[in-house]
């Protein structure tokens, strides 16, 4: 008997230290502790972990925030631990006190792991604790407790009585007329889903009315909130009920004097106007789409530029080329001149996909000269969002005519007398390769790529030897082989040491990209010539370049053909190219 006792005592011990932690100074150790919760729980068993450990937990209430944290996060799996769904209840009184501390991030948690447990009671039970606690914490005298019962009333609405329901409704419309503007912001931003849980007849009584005054309300935090409310509720109506329920409100929110709202307005547009419908969006959405684009705020116009595409996409298919061409086109012309650089890339990165809706002839006629002047836009995000996107304009008008109009403007910018705006094009051309793919580059853009290796500014003709390496990837070492390195090979033998340089620099990038192979057969062959060279600098930089390209080299051809130059470098006049002579030959040997 006394064995089993000291085996009971040996079995609780650690129950009883992680205890003692929970009490402990250190707020890490206490942490920790609560994170062992679960632990703790199955060494007590169900029932001394509701009748011991949750009243303890309830008591320990006031530490330090992340603890709160992690015991709100924990209690929200707790179920099995205490019995499982007869006895959840029981985790409802420490989440209770969790859900009205003032640390956001706590009640936030701790209303998550409400909502979870509640679809774990029985209807009986919702009505009995569930309810009661949600009620407490909508008529609380601080304002932390009727926030946080706003997130609670949708996950058990559905599962009570009438009478239970009648009486949530009268608690949520309360809340929605709170003194404090921050219980009013958590009941419209929780409106929406609660609108989805109550019956019909009650949201077009009870709720639509609170949707309106929170609407109205006077702080423009709690109004651009009724906005989201509003595409929930639109989408339960029937198409004439949100004509005369919703849409007046809706109206006056797309001109709300608060920027804010207009801007949230603008961004759940396309949202509204799926859950509203083809002949509200005709006769209410497309002006106000319009307003929106025009918006003297240019955070709201490019909220609504982002979804130019999206919105003319759902429009009635029937109508839509005259509606686009009529109301939307004028004002997206008059968006590519925005003064805002923001609102010209947002709508840059949509633009092109208006060219598939509105076909070949209107994309030529009216896009094109559009996508000619943001490609010209000194905002480099603006000319890269067109470039990225040209692949859907291409399969409209064909690469012929855009070869015909739209590449003359590329070619225009790489030889701009700009650097940086030519150094911008090299960073955009193996996107670009890759959308207009090999036959058309080779035609167009190669010759334009091999003419940057000979810039006169290095910032150029450093990003046009790394430019070489990613068409490489992109098209192929047979490809390089075939057009690329014969090129870059016939700069060893020019006049400018510069461009001599540059083809070992170009060597050093396309080996890897090209393969052993091709390196021994074509690329080595030169760079070993070049180790005669009268320049200095292009001794030592065939030292570096035979250090650099030794990896991918098989011994046989680095003792044969490398190590004698490396060698013959090392006894050099040039005290720069033994250095780097005597570099390569350690970093090959090592």
């Amino acid at each position: 008997m006394a064995a089993s006792d000291t085996t009971t005592d040996d079995s609780l011990y650690p129950i009883a230290v992680l205890i003692d932690e929970l009490k402990n100074e250190d707020v890490q150790l206490r942490l920790n502790s609560i994170k062992k919760l679960s632990t703790i729980a199955l060494a007590l068993g169900v029932e001394r972990t509701r009748i011991e450990l949750i009243p303890f937990l309830t008591d320990t209430i006031y530490d330090e925030d992340e603890v709160l944290l992690a015991l709100a996060e924990q209690l929200g799996s707790f179920t099995p631990l205490v019995g499982g769904p007869e006895h959840v209840h029981c985790l409802l009184s420490p989440l209770e006190s969790l859900a009205t501390v003032e640390e956001t991030v706590v009640r936030d948690k701790a209303v998550d792991s409400l909502r979870t447990i509640s679809a774990q009671h029985s209807p009986g039970d919702l009505e009995s604790h569930f309810v009661p606690l949600v009620t407490r914490l909508a008529s609380g005298d601080w304002f932390t407790s009727r926030t946080s019962a706003c997130g609670l009333f949708s996950v058990c609405y559905p599962r009570v009585n009438p009478t239970f329901k009648a009486d949530l409704r009268t608690h949520f419309r309360n809340l929605c007329q709170d003194d404090t503007p921050m219980v009013r912001r958590a009941a419209a931003s929780k409106l929406g889903e609660f609108a989805k849980v109550v019956e019909v007849e009650f949201l077009k009584s009870d709720l639509i009315p609170m949707f309106v005054n929170l609407a109205q309300d006077e702080q423009d935090s709690v109004r651009l909130l009724a906005v989201e409310a509003c595409v929930s509720i639109a989408t339960i109506l029937q198409q004439e009920d949100v004509e005369q329920l919703v849409m007046p409100t809706l109206r006056q929110c797309s001109g709300d004097q608060s920027w804010r709202v207009r801007y949230m307005v603008a961004d759940k547009f396309t949202e509204l106007q799926k859950a509203v419908g083809t002949d509200i969006t005709k006769l209410d959405l497309v002006p106000a789409f319009q307003t929106l684009l025009k918006d003297t705020e240019a955070e709201v116009r490019a909220a609504a530029a982002h979804k130019v595409k999206d919105f003319c996409q759902s429009l009635d298919p029937y109508q839509r080329e005259h509606i686009i061409m009529n109301s939307i086109l004028p004002v997206v012309k008059e968006l590519v001149a925005d003064p805002n650089t923001h609102v010209k890339s947002a709508l840059a990165s949509v633009i092109m996909g208006l060219s598939p809706i509105l076909g070949k002839h209107n994309t030529i006629e009216h896009l094109l000269p559009l996508f000619l002047t943001q490609l010209k836009d000194e905002c480099p995000e603006v000319r890269l969002n067109i470039i990225s996107n040209l692949d859907c304009v291409n399969e409209v008008i064909g690469i012929q005519q855009l070869s015909q109009s739209l590449l003359p403007a590329i070619v225009e910018l790489a030889e701009d007398s700009k650097w940086r705006v030519r150094l911008a094009i090299i960073e955009y051309m193996p996107l670009l390769a890759g959308q207009l793919g090999v036959e058309f580059f080779d035609e167009k853009l190669n010759s334009l790529c091999m003419t940057w290796l000979v810039d006169h500014v290095y910032a150029i003709r450093e990003a046009a030897t790394l430019n070489l390496k990613k068409l490489v990837e992109k098209f192929g070492p047979d490809w390089a082989q075939k057009t690329v390195i014969p090129k870059v090979l016939a700069m060893s033998r020019d006049q400018n040491y510069l461009h001599r340089m540059t083809c070992l620099f170009c060597i050093n990038v396309l080996a890897e990209a090209c393969g052993q192979d091709i390196t021994v057969k074509l690329m080595l062959p030169t760079v070993t010539a070049m180790a005669g060279d009268k320049v200095a600098n292009v001794r030592f930089n065939v030292a570096k370049t035979l250090q650099k390209i030794s990896p991918i080299l098989d011994p046989v051809t680095i003792s044969v053909q490398v190590k004698p130059v490396l060698d013959r470098l090392n006894g050099d006049t040039d005290v720069d190219v033994k250095f780097f002579a005597s570099e390569a030959i350690a970093g090959i040997a090592a």
